[in-house]
């Protein structure tokens, strides 16, 4: 049973992305592609470059948390930078393209020059990744060619259209780590990495500076939810998968095991959804007669 995948952004939530692809493979779908946004670009990539999901979960569990946002030099404006998120990323992907890779993948991220977004599937996976991670302001846009990219979830939060144009005939999954608007939520705020000792965390906490922040972040959160909604509505992905990380900081320190078996109990509640969309009534319909499929 053959199927493509949407993994959208989330940072730390991100780990839930492993859960689905091994419940997956557990279940027997083959996975022919993978489009990724912000921590869905990172696993996604992983998983194309043929890391297996105990292999990607083995790896992670063994990642210093605190060492991934460190400055280096000559990183662009941001309050913190991706120097150890480099190291680790290069370790994993190697100087590995896009067409070396097990199947076809590509990752989204947001050109702040033109206001576009950009579809990146050509070239150094490494580059595009550490693109469609740059969170605006948190850390330094990366450039690519004349583009000036930014994480891809500023404008597409779960890239399904993405997914579908690597694979236009497969039924797309779409795992997404956010609530659904009108759900009860977990207000997010602003949590600073472990990466900054704690003394310095208590006063900056308390600063009119940090205060705002929260409030600004609490209302980006509410955009980012509408948003995904939005584009879920218009890209209509065949099955919808949403692991339980609500109240889950981006960047917050985690049990890497733990969010992973969120991601696993997730799929396996959207198990029979998915039967049904990988049925060939159901799919037959959705190809010549989409406005007449019931899910």
């Amino acid at each position: 049973m053959d199927i493509a995948v949407a993994l959208g952004g989330g940072g730390s939530r991100g780990y839930s992305h492993i859960g689905v692809l091994r419940r997956l493979e557990k279940e027997g779908y083959q996975v022919r592609a993978v489009a990724g946004t912000s921590a869905g670009g990172i696993i996604g990539t992983l998983y194309a470059a043929g890391y297996t999901p105990d292999e990607m979960e083995s790896r992670l569990l063994k990642l210093d948390q605190s060492k991934l946002f460190g400055r280096s030099n000559g990183e662009g404006p941001s309050i913190l930078g991706l120097a150890g998120a480099n190291k680790v990323l290069e370790e994993l992907l190697g100087e590995i393209t896009f067409e070396k890779l097990n199947i076809p993948c590509a990752v989204v991220a947001v050109d702040i020059k033109s206001a576009q977004e950009v579809v990146l599937h050509e070239g150094c996976v490494l580059d595009a990744v550490l693109a469609t991670i740059a969170i605006p302001s948190i850390f330094p846009p990366q450039t690519i060619g004349e583009h000036q990219l930014v994480d891809g979830a500023t404008l597409d939060p779960v890239p399904v259209s993405v997914a579908r144009s690597l694979a236009p005939n497969l039924p797309i999954l779409a795992v997404v780590l956010t609530p659904q608007m009108g759900q009860e939520r977990v207000p997010l705020s602003l949590r600073f990495p472990s990466v900054i000792p704690a003394p310095i965390i208590e006063r900056l906490s308390h600063l009119r500076l940090a205060q705002a922040l929260n409030i600004y972040i609490q209302a980006t959160d509410v955009g980012s939810r509408m948003l995904t909604e939005l584009r879920l509505k218009i890209d209509a992905p065949d099955v919808i998968v949403r692991p339980d990380v609500e109240g889950i900081g981006i960047l917050d320190t985690v049990d890497v095991h733990k969010i992973i078996c969120l991601g696993e109990e997730a799929m396996d509640a959207a198990l029979p959804e998915l039967k049904h969309a990988t049925a060939w009534p159901y799919r037959l319909r959705r190809k010549y007669f989409p406005l007449w499929s019931e899910k």
